[in-house]
């Protein structure tokens, strides 16, 4: 219902709302955000707004500046953004460690218990490489396309994109080419030379970028979810979708494991610097 709302009614209905409420508002970007942070938020005194996007967070984030609204706080994925410039950067404006939060959350030893769940210790063994190394190496070719898509402003469309057309079962490498003939076929951008993306493609890939920064946690769960079912695991593809495996992921992950962020910091030091305005629990 929130996203069928304007920028400035979500502003304005967080103003009403400071009328009987004295606490920080928290901007969000959907659902799975705020079954996250709410485990770490104190509900006494900070409130969770759901925003639908990142760009519509911002959006409310700097309506609500304008007016020298005091206690809001925005939380959003970093996406490219520090290998960016950026358009608009705020003191009450945070992001995550990594790409994203399922990177995040990839990154930490949530992980390990997810893998221990559900991987075959002697698959694992066999493919004698770190499961993560091998997720960030052939994830990078789809992060990497999804940012010069955004950059030479291609609007290609990466959502529904089959990882197994693309994807070597035993290996879990990413054929390119192929990589580049789903996603066209799924933007039908018929027109789009293949040879040429594939060129810019190794070009971006040359200046070794962070890979934590490059690619984009739901990926990487796709090609888990994908390894898990013959590479890593035996699991059927039911009990391994996607969904499923970035639920756990959540569940798996530990509050001592976001005391080790510095998302986490960051919020202590917008505590600090906002008195008496809090997010956190303060006994986490």
């Amino acid at each position: 219902m929130r996203d069928f709302l304007t920028v400035d009614r979500v502003a304005n209905q967080i103003r009403l709302r400071r009328s009987t409420y004295t606490g920080t508002f928290l901007l969000v970007e959907g659902s799975s955000d705020k079954t996250f942070y709410k485990r770490f938020v104190d509900p006494l005194v900070c409130e969770l707004v759901e925003t639908s996007g990142k760009q519509r967070a911002i959006e409310i984030l700097k309506i609500l500046e304008q007016s020298n609204f005091q206690g809001i706080l925005a939380i959003v994925d970093a996406d490219f953004d520090r290998l960016e410039t950026l358009l608009y950067t705020s003191p009450n404006l945070l992001c995550t460690d990594s790409h994203d939060l399922e990177t995040m959350l990839i990154n930490s030893p949530a992980f390990n218990k997810v893998i221990a769940e559900f991987g075959s210790e002697d698959k694992i063994s066999k493919l004698n490489r770190d499961v993560r190394l091998v997720l960030l190496q052939n994830g990078m070719s789809v992060g990497y396309l999804l940012w010069i898509s955004k950059s030479d402003g291609l609007n290609l469309t990466f959502e529904g994109i089959t990882f197994s057309k693309f994807l070597n079962e035993q290996t879990l490498q990413i054929d390119e080419l192929k990589l580049i003939q789903e996603i066209k076929n799924k933007s039908q951008a018929f027109s789009l030379n293949e040879k040429n993306l594939q060129e810019r493609l190794k070009s971006q890939k040359s200046n070794n970028h962070d890979p934590w920064q490059i690619c984009c946690g739901h990926h990487l769960v796709e090609i888990l979810s994908f390894g898990l079912r013959k590479a890593l695991g035996s699991n059927k593809a039911a009990d391994v979708e996607p969904n499923s495996l970035e639920r756990n992921l959540r569940l798996a992950y530990e509050e001592i494991y976001f005391h080790q962020t510095q998302l986490y910091l960051d919020i202590r030091k917008w505590e600090s610097n906002n008195q008496p305005f809090r997010v956190l629990r303060n006994d986490t």
